[in-house]
């Protein structure tokens, strides 16, 4: 039994063909739409890639590029064999076609969909690709001097200052790090000397943040030095007074801002999804219509479309038992080490020369 069969007049299916050269057409641009944003989000992630362990996550982008194209040139086609399928002389041409043609755009809608969850499942890659690039780049933040790093320090600065954040998790971790090189510290003074010689790996520590972590909105002057000593500071209490710093850390920062590109782009590529599925629907029912139609003879008939000529469980018995055989056919006997030549009988009779006569056998000496 047919699933979802339906019955097409000739005037319903010229118009389902017309509707579907149309749909088609819109699908070109809907392949556009997942390229750009694929484009899109490569630049995004490789603006940012010095903020970011080197971990694989652009095959989201690539995806979301490589099935907008194939997108473009599916239904290019497709919009090509719509537009002849109006015509059912010029179908004909097309019939071998349409069948793989459907199988490949169903792998195709399907690689869409998960173009679609790859996008919402790319947060705990990128979480942890960004805890540890900032990480990294908080660490060589003061050699301004070393190349390769010296841009780094710029970086993130600008990076706090857009994204309205402090260091990786939070502004403490920035006094964990030594964070000014040593170049700028003046050894002449006791105090940084002393503070050098206490710290085990010889690191300059302090309860301070850069510039860049200060909160421009704070009515009081930047604290960003002796955060944590209240003395040194009028009228201050940082564990209960609002710091005048960003509180919110950088890492944090920069995946809602990521996870907010990502869930846009994978609610777009889902409609997408939904809607190239429409598509295919539509030409399977036209296709099945025609052939039909071409079964009986009259183009002018009506005829039946359907999904599936038989139900599910027929249609998926018959194709493992199609498996099945090809898996037979394609064995190899190894009883004779794998040579299909071997015991194969001769059906041409011995030719020994122009008498075809048998040499004569001569007695072997004993």
């Amino acid at each position: 039994m047919a699933v979802l069969r339906v019955k097409f007049t000739k005037t319903k299916r010229d118009k389902l063909a017309q509707v579907l050269w149309i749909l088609n057409w819109i699908s070109v641009v809907t392949g556009v739409i997942l390229f750009s944003l694929g484009l899109f989000l490569k630049v995004e992630i490789n603006k940012r890639g010095d903020l970011m362990a080197e971990r694989d996550i652009q095959y989201v982008p690539n995806m979301l590029i490589a099935v907008g194209l194939i997108a473009c040139a599916i239904n290019f086609l497709g919009g090509k064999i719509c537009y002849d399928c109006v015509d059912t002389t010029k179908f004909l041409r097309w019939k071998l076609i349409m069948l793989p043609y459907i199988i490949c755009t169903f792998f195709f809608t399907f690689c869409v969909l998960v173009g679609a969850l790859m996008c919402y499942t790319m947060r705990w890659e990128l979480e942890e690709s960004l805890r540890q690039g900032l990480a990294e780049a908080m660490k060589f933040y003061k050699d301004t001097d070393t190349p390769g790093r010296c841009f780094l320090k710029r970086t993130v600065d600008m990076l706090q200052i857009e994204f309205q954040c402090c260091g990786n998790n939070g502004y403490k971790d920035w006094f964990q790090i030594q964070w000014i090189s040593n170049r700028y510290l003046d050894m002449s003074q006791k105090e940084v000397v002393d503070r050098l010689r206490s710290n085990v790996e010889g690191k300059y520590l302090m309860d301070g943040v850069p510039y860049s972590c200060c909160n421009f909105n704070s009515p009081r002057p930047c604290i960003q030095q002796q955060i944590t000593n209240n003395s040194a500071h009028f009228n201050y209490d940082h564990q209960t007074e609002e710091l005048n710093l960003w509180v919110k850390g950088c890492c944090q920062a920069l995946l809602e801002y990521y996870t907010n590109i990502m869930q846009s782009i994978g609610l777009t590529v889902l409609i997408t999804w939904l809607f190239e599925l429409s598509v295919l629907t539509g030409v399977r029912y036209l296709q099945t219509s025609l052939e039909n139609v071409l079964r009986q003879g009259d183009p002018n008939s009506e005829s039946d479309g359907w999904l599936l000529e038989n139900s599910f469980m027929e249609t998926a018995r018959t194709n493992l038992n199609i498996i099945k055989t090809l898996g037979k056919n394609n064995q190899i006997d190894t009883t004779n080490n794998g040579d299909p030549n071997i015991n194969v009988p001769s059906t041409s009779k011995a030719h020994y020369g122009p008498d075809n006569v048998p040499p004569e056998q001569k007695p072997v000496a004993s």
